[in-house]
Parts: structure tokens; sequence; C-alpha cells
């Protein structure tokens, strides 16, 4: 079964997923928080998702961010929709600024760099790959 992850914004969520074996973590999708609950039903129709790791925004000081709130009622609304399918929180603090470097070095145009879906793409990438890091 695939394990999913979330970086969560109010305009957009970067949705990142695994392989069915959970070794590899894949950038899946960006869609809007209207929109998020429907993506999931669909695509849990053919996919098996064992668990879904969503992204605890904190400042510096280890606070919850302003955003906080938000992706607190995001949590609430997956946990009584899918109520079969676990929740993690997972510090997501540097994952935007890392996926922005990733980006940047990778050699693509400009317009490409700016795309701001893509960071959130990757920042979920980036999320599930350090949940995966921390359980093996």
């Amino acid at each position: 079964m695939r394990i999913m992850a979330f970086d969560y914004g109010t305009k957009r969520i970067g949705i990142a997923v695994t392989d069915p074996l959970q070794i590899i973590a894949t950038g899946l999708d960006t869609i809007h928080p209207n929109q998020i609950i429907e993506y999931l039903k669909k695509y849990l129709q053919t996919e098996q998702v064992e668990r879904f790791i969503v992204g605890e925004p904190k400042q510096m000081d280890n606070t919850p961010s302003q955003s906080a709130i938000h992706v607190k009622g995001f949590v609430n609304l997956l946990g009584k929709t899918f109520p079969e399918i676990p929740i993690e929180m997972l510090d997501e603090r540097f994952t935007s600024k890392m996926a922005s470097a990733t980006i940047a070095q990778s050699g693509m145009n400009k317009k490409h760099r700016q795309n701001k879906e893509l960071v959130d793409t990757i920042s979920a990438v980036i999320l599930l790959q350090s949940w995966m890091q921390a359980k093996f």
C-alpha cells in the first residue's frame, strides 16, 4: 500500500505518494483545497493508501504558525472522510525553501521555476521523503 503526503495551503495542496513498496516518493498533483476530497475519493477507488502524512506548519521557535489552524481543519476533514486511514503530522519547516532550491538546481527555465504548483508538489515529496527516512 502507498503512503500519501500533503503540503497544505489555503490556495493549493501539494500531493506526493509512494510507490506500492514504499521505496520512492513521487509528486502526484497540486489541487485546490475545495477539490481535495473528491480528488482523494476518486484516487482511492483505484489505489490503496495506508497512511496520510500532513505537513505541520511551525515557526522557528517550534510554535504553530498562523496557517496551523487551516491545517488542523484539513486534518479533521481527512479524518472524518477517511476514518480508516491513519494521519500523521510532520514538521514541514523549510520544505518550501528546499523545494525552491531543488527546482533552481534542476536547470529549469525561469518560468518553470516560478510555478507555485510545482513548488507545492515538490514540498510534498520532500515531506514524504523525510517521513520515509525517519521510519526506515
